[in-house]
């Protein structure tokens, strides 16, 4: 497992409206899906939280299992993020329709983005991280 570098931390939990995360997952024929997303938190070193509740493609590629990538760019962050304000996140995501897990993301994401889905008809998702890059792709 990779580290999440824990001074991104808190930017990640608040990336949003500003600096929206994009995930990227795999469409069925091979292209990249890439959207935004304002509900993505760390929930420790190694591991993403992030509610899920479109109903598009990237919604129906995600599985347990799945390969993804999380984009990060905040050009502010000249010291964490030198080489153009960026972060890349692989790992692999882990399906949570309810339990502790589930509770977790849903209290740590902004409150903007439960207003979004009141009647919590969205799921947690968990992702590992496994490598974490900087633009060049150097380890962070």
């Amino acid at each position: 497992m990779a580290k999440i570098p824990t001074a991104l931390h808190d930017h990640i939990a608040s990336a949003y409206p500003a600096n929206v995360i994009q995930i990227a997952t795999v469409l069925p024929d091979g292209f990249a899906q890439i959207t935004l997303r304002g509900s993505v938190v760390v929930l420790d070193d190694e591991t993403f939280g992030m509610w899920e509740r479109g109903r598009g493609s990237t919604n129906e590629n995600l599985t347990d299992g799945s390969k993804v990538t999380l984009f990060y760019r905040n050009t502010a962050l000249k010291e964490e993020l030198p080489v153009a304000g960026v972060a890349r996140f692989y790992g692999t995501a882990e399906i949570h329709n309810s339990g502790e897990v589930y509770d977790r993301v849903w209290n740590e994401m902004i409150e903007l983005e439960r207003e979004r889905d009141p009647e919590k008809k969205g799921y947690a998702i968990l992702i590992k991280c496994e490598r974490a890059e900087d633009f060049r792709g150097n380890a962070l």
